[in-house]
């Protein structure tokens, strides 16, 4: 009767700690995805912005000059 309590009481332990495990773990996601979001969001602007910048200075010249 004593190792059945014994038992018992390392089986509630378990679950209540797998239980708080579960939870952290859906928080811990939460912010990841969330911080993904944002960084994802941030490098697309600044890749738009770069390549807007790369646009408005290039001064390239033409390839075809028939001079002649």
């Amino acid at each position: 009767m004593k190792s059945m309590k014994v038992l018992f009481v390392a089986a509630a332990l378990t679950a209540s700690s797998l239980a708080m495990a579960s939870g952290g773990g859906d928080r811990t996601f939460a912010r990841m995805e969330s911080a993904r979001k944002a960084s994802m969001q941030a490098f697309q602007l600044a890749e738009k912005q770069k390549a807007e910048a790369a646009v408005a200075e290039s001064k390239a010249k033409p390839a075809n000059d028939a001079k002649g």
